[in-house]
């Protein structure tokens, strides 16, 4: 496979700057590769990686036009900063990669717009780049994941995912509502703070509790449903606040403790099942739920059950980067991917496995 045919005379590397802004997070990564392909030792170089997160009050969501703003104002200082960081200069870069989807349009179509901006000025290359696909890409980078099963789980995605013939092929999903999303609700429910984010202030109340309270559990196959869940315990959650029947006798502590522990269980469950398919005795968590040290510990609880092996990042490659852009465009631009300004739109909708992964064999 010639990972080469399109290096710059002269240069023994590629550099490619990365945009992300699907959600309420701003990022900007800069990465670089040495010539040859892609392995454990001939491994991609961190050159910048920054953030920048728009946190709405406690007990309110983000609102699409609220980010999209939030983007407008950060993004070319987010891009200054990093190039600085990174000491390169639009002549260095081999490609401008982007979130192309899927996530909220608004603020998706404001990075979409600076990335065509950039690319037309500076004369830049386009790779537009599946959100999803970014995450796998940094997190097998990281880690040095061989060939695993991915459980993709953030705001917006619930999936897991594992590789065959150039696409990463999902064998389970959400029905309804993704676990990021189900944590966020139920924070504003008990308006937790949103700082730094609701899923990780719920993760540090769960520590604290012990009460096991019953909810529903709903595993369909490899495919799971969560809005039942959280339609259940916002009722606890009311039923507490107002000391009503048994539901007096509950704290936030062990609301938050419960919801965990019932949403990784089901988690764990469609997991394994996907491992017992394909066969793998690898799982890489990837996504910003995929933090939760929860998690990470009952996953690794049943890897190690099967004689396997948990992958995960911490929070600078887990939540979404401007690195992992960069990471899985530079791997298409040495493919041969481009991405005109006719292309270069955004979707809100854009699945993981409608991406051809020719960059593995």
């Amino acid at each position: 496979m010639d990972f080469d045919k399109y290096i710059n005379p002269g240069r023994d590397y590629y550099v490619a700057l990365g945009l992300e802004g699907s959600a309420n997070k701003l990022a900007v990564g800069i990465i670089r590769h040495p010539i040859g392909a892609p392995s454990p030792t001939n491994r991609g170089t961190v050159l910048s990686n920054i953030r920048d997160t728009y946190i709405s009050p406690p007990g309110e969501g983000f609102l699409p036009r609220d980010t999209a703003r939030h983007h407008r104002n950060w993004i070319t200082r987010l891009i200054k900063r990093a190039m600085n960081e990174a000491k390169v200069s639009s002549a260095d870069l081999d490609c401008i990669c982007f979130t192309k989807g899927p996530g909220m349009g608004a603020p998706l179509h404001t990075v979409s717009l600076v990335a065509r901006a950039i690319s037309v000025m500076w004369d830049v290359p386009l790779v537009g780049v599946n959100h999803c696909i970014g995450h796998i890409e940094m997190g097998r980078e990281i880690t040095n994941a061989d060939n695993p099963v991915v459980l993709y789980v953030s705001g917006g995605n619930t999936q897991v995912i594992a590789y065959s013939h150039q696409r990463y092929r999902i064998f389970g999903e959400t029905l309804d509502i993704a676990i990021g999303n189900c944590l966020d609700r139920f924070a504003r429910t008990l308006r937790i703070s949103n700082d730094p984010s609701p899923g990780y202030n719920i993760e540090q109340l769960a520590k604290r509790g012990s009460n096991l309270i019953p909810l529903p559990y709903t595993v369909k196959g490899m495919d799971l449903s969560m809005s039942g869940i959280l339609a259940n315990i916002d009722e606890l959650a009311k039923a507490m606040k107002a000391k009503t029947g048994k539901a007096a006798e509950y704290t936030p502590e062990d609301l938050c403790f419960s919801l965990q522990e019932t949403l990784f269980a089901m988690l764990v469950e469609v997991t394994e099942r996907a491992m017992a398919h394909v066969g793998s005795k690898e799982v890489l968590i990837v996504g910003g739920v995929g933090c939760n040290e929860r998690l990470q510990e009952m996953m690794g609880i049943m890897a190690n059950e099967r004689g396997g092996s948990v992958f995960a990042t911490d929070e600078r490659f887990c939540i979404d980067n401007g690195l992992m852009i960069a990471q899985a465009g530079l791997l298409a631009y040495r493919r041969g991917a481009r991405t005109s300004l006719e292309e270069s739109t955004t979707t809100q909708r854009f699945r993981t496995d409608e991406v051809l992964v020719n960059w593995r064999d």
